[in-house]
Parts: C-alpha cells; structure tokens; sequence
C-alpha cells in the first residue's frame, strides 16, 4: 500500500527519501504547481501519478496517458518519477519526451490517447514544477477534477493495484506536431521575424517551423538553457518584451513572436519595438477573424481589454464576445462548451476551436494566426493595425505577492469593499460605478468605461491586479491607485512583480 503523502518533510533526511512529500496547495484551481523539492519529492509524484490513474478508473475513462516535460533541470527527472506512478496504477504511457504542452495536446489526438499529463511550471521561475493535466481532450482539469484528485492522493485513496501497465516511448512525436503545423500554405508576404524564446522549450521548434512557412527568423535566446540567463520566458514580462523590442528595432525586423516557457503562449511586438499586450492581439485577430466569419461568437477573460465589447469593426461583423474566468482551462473548457469560435486570454492563451484549430491553446498556432492576418494585408505594417483599434490606457499584468492559504480570503475582503462603495452610492477616481463583474474577483467598471480588476492568481501565491481606461492614461492611473490603497490595507498583500 502507498503510504499517505506528507506535508511537514525537509530535503535531505532520511524521512524525505523514504516518504512521499506533497504539500496541498499545489493543486490549485486547475493546474498543479509546486515549488521542488521543498513542496514536493519524487515519491510525492508518484503519489500524484498513482492518483492520475484511480480518477481515470473513477470516471470510467480508459488509463492510457500521454507525458511529456519541458526543458528544466529537473523536469525529467519528475516525468519519470510521475510516470513510476502511473504505471503503478495499470496505465499505458505513452512518452513523448522533451515536448510543449500544445505538442502533448496535439499527441492525444495523434496518438488517440485519453488522458495527458505535461510536466511543466510553464513561465513560473526556476525552482517551481508542476503538471497541466486532462482526461477528456481536449479540455484540461477542471476545479472539480482537480479537487477530485488532490482528495485521491492527500489521502492515500488509490485503487487497488491493477495488471496491464505499459510503457511506449514515442521517438518522432515532435517531427509529427511540426509537420502538422506546416500543412497549410506557405506565407505570400516576405517577413523578418525575431523569435524570441527565453531560452525555454520554444526555442527547440518554433524557430524551425517559422522558418519553414516563409519568414526570416531572427532567433533572440533560442538556445535551451535551464537557468533562462536573459530573463524568464514569459511575454507578459517586461524585462524580456524590452529584450526583444531592441532586437527588433535593431534587425529593422516586421514583428516579433515572443513564447513563454511551455510554448502555449505567444506574445507579439510590432515593427516600432512597441510590445501589443495579447488581448489587444486578439481584438486585432478576431476582427480578421470576423470579416470572415460573420456574427462570430468570442470568449475572452475578465482581464483583458473592454474593446472586445465596444470595438465599431467587431459590431459591423456582428461579432459577440463573453467576459468569462480567467485561466487557460476556464477559457478553453467554456469556449468548447459554449460553441465560440476562439477564446482569447490577456496573458496569451488563445483558443482556436474547429475549424480554425482544435480547441487547445498553441503559441504557435496563435503566431501563425498573427502572421496570416499580416499575410491578408499586404500594404499595412503591424503597427497601424494597432493604431486601427480605438485607443485605450492600460496596464500591464500586475502580481503583489500574497500567500495561497489567504488569497482568496483577501480577494472576498476586497471584493466586498467595493460592493459597499457601490450600494452606497460613492465615487472611485471622481466617477460613479456603472457596474461590478464579480465572475473571477472583481471587475470594476466606472461610468467613462475605465475598469480594474482584482483577482487571485490561479498558479502562483499572488494577486492579480489589471487597469484599463478608453478616456485618459490619468483615469488608468487613477483607478489604480483606488485598488493599490485598498490592497495597501490588507497586511497579507505585499510587494508587486511589476507596477505602474
């Protein structure tokens, strides 16, 4: 019998070795995630395989997974200790090495597999591991399954031991996704793209399959190096979005394609060097997108920009769009469910249902959706497809740091704040508020349509605050600075990421 995982353990004592460590709140509100070794052992991730296989029972889904890792030091060692586990419990793992989470999506289509276990801490820094998980392609976990399981492996109750475990390592998975991504036309219009990967997983394919349909590829940190020696691979991050505009600016490059460390997500810079935050790209996609395809249904999240309701271009296509929860999982489940077309996320999480794609997020994919929308119009540079929108104020993703155990407490605490200024009819920033959205936090919308946003991050011990205005960087501010003095109260909130 596996014993019950632990929570109290310390690296380097006998204890650690000979038990499993697994500390709870690691399985957050749809992915795993949790800071190694001082969270979790190799014998906790047997736990969390063992586990993977007695849900799959319980739910009648055939035990047949597909893992891969990504490139950390010791995200290998992980996958094999999670694939121990699995096989444990009777599954049939199929193994596709160093991978992208896309390219463990894509392997439960090619391979007509189940089940899909990536090991990866995605942009989380160096020192975090975790795993994106499904077992109904091609959705990811679920609150309720992750739940599920974190009851399963918390208390030891894995099924009994089942026969039939079996391990296929499939070699040329990678050459597979590749080619599947290059069915499709060649581009028409020549481009020079710096591709710019932080040294993560990324940098193993997508310069490779950009080059192949057309572009120049100027490679910017595309050589794998664990310790991400630039900055970390994440586009919403400042440090590597300025990197990657002085390559621009310098190649006299078209754009720039920016992925983040597990290749599900694609950050873009235009010919100026200006970073466009990714759900202003997805305005610009879905208006492409539109033209196309009248009366389009979208999804986007609660952080990204207002435009998707008010843009004049997406209204003449008779396009709609639906505010839902923040998360690659909540987007890519509700868009599947709901029937839209594409599902947009600010932090890059872009959702091409069929026909388009096949409903999981893809930087690559995304890049090339970008790359076609330059390819349909030839006379304009990215940047005055930009300057097309109507103009709006906002802020990048800010994160203060706050604890797992208390940040949804914070978040209520905060939420209810505001609800009382509004019962009582009081101001923010000198405006009146026109409406709350409390689907994921708080999502404060002030009479001009400037809005903020707090909610709590669903992966790392953090908060997420996000500000837009379409009347003046000053209201942006200004809304800022009514959320930052409100954070300011609550002890357990401390020092942001990055801040306006």
């Amino acid at each position: 019998m596996f014993p019950k995982p632990r929570q109290d353990l310390v690296p380097n004592t006998a204890e650690f070795e000979r038990l499993p460590l697994v500390k709870v709140t690691g399985f957050r509100e749809y992915d795993a995630r949790w800071r190694y070794p001082e969270e979790i052992n190799l014998l906790g991730m047997e736990a969390v395989g063992l586990g993977l296989t007695t849900l799959m029972r319980e739910r009648g889904v055939p035990v047949r997974i597909v893992v891969g890792h990504d490139f950390r030091s010791y995200s290998s060692a992980i996958k094999a200790a999670l694939t121990t586990g699995m096989l444990a419990g009777g599954a049939e793992v199929h193994d596709i090495g160093l991978a992208l989470s896309p390219m463990a999506y894509f392997a439960q289509f090619e391979l007509k597999v189940e089940g899909v276990a990536m090991v990866t801490a995605s942009h989380n820094d160096n020192g975090w591991t975790g795993i994106k998980m499904g077992i109904d392609r091609p959705l990811t976990f679920s609150p309720d399954d992750m739940t599920a399981l974190k009851e399963i492996v918390m208390n030891a109750k894995f099924a009994p031991y089942h026969e039939g475990a079996r391990y296929i390592y499939v070699p040329d998975l990678a050459e597979r996704y590749m080619a599947d991504l290059l069915k499709r036309p060649k581009l028409m219009r020549p481009l020079k793209v710096v591709v710019s990967c932080g040294n993560g997983t990324a940098g193993a394919f997508a310069p490779h399959v950009l080059a192949e349909i057309g572009c120049t590829v100027i490679p910017l940190n595309c050589e794998l190096d664990h310790n991400f020696p630039a900055h970390n691979p994440n586009p919403e991050d400042l440090g590597m979005l300025n990197a990657t505009r002085d390559a621009v600016l310098e190649h006299k490059a078209d754009l720039a394609l920016v992925f983040d460390g597990d290749g599900d997500r694609c950050g873009v810079v235009d010919n100026t060097g200006e970073a466009i935050f990714a759900d202003k790209v997805g305005v610009m996609l879905a208006r492409d997108i539109a033209a196309q395809n009248p009366n389009a249904h979208f999804v986007t999240d609660v952080k990204s920009t207002g435009l998707f309701q008010t843009d004049p271009v997406l209204k003449q296509h008779g396009a709609k769009t639906v505010l839902w929860k923040t998360g690659h999982s909540y987007i890519k489940r509700y868009s599947h469910e709901t029937g839209a077309l594409v599902g947009f996320e600010k932090s890059g999480h872009f959702f091409f249902n069929p026909p388009l794609g096949r409903g999981y997020d893809d930087g690559l994919v995304s890049a090339l959706a970008v790359l076609d929308m330059l390819d349909r119009n030839p006379g304009k540079t990215l940047a005055e497809l930009k300057d097309a929108l109507p103009r709006t104020w906002q802020s990048p993703t800010m994160s203060p740091h706050c604890a797992d155990e208390v940040k949804y407490d914070v978040v209520d605490r905060v939420v209810k704040h505001f609800q009382d200024v509004a019962a009582k009819g009081g101001t923010l920033a000198g405006q009146k508020i026109r409406e709350l959205i409390t689907v994921n936090g708080i999502r404060i919308v002030l009479d001009d349509g400037t809005w903020g946003l707090v909610r709590a991050s669903s992966n790392k011990p953090e908060l997420v605050v996000v500000v837009e205005s379409p009347t003046s960087e000053e209201n942006m501010r200004a809304i800022f600075a009514e959320i930052d003095a409100e954070l300011a109260k609550q002890p357990e909130v401390g020092e942001y990421n990055q801040k306006i």
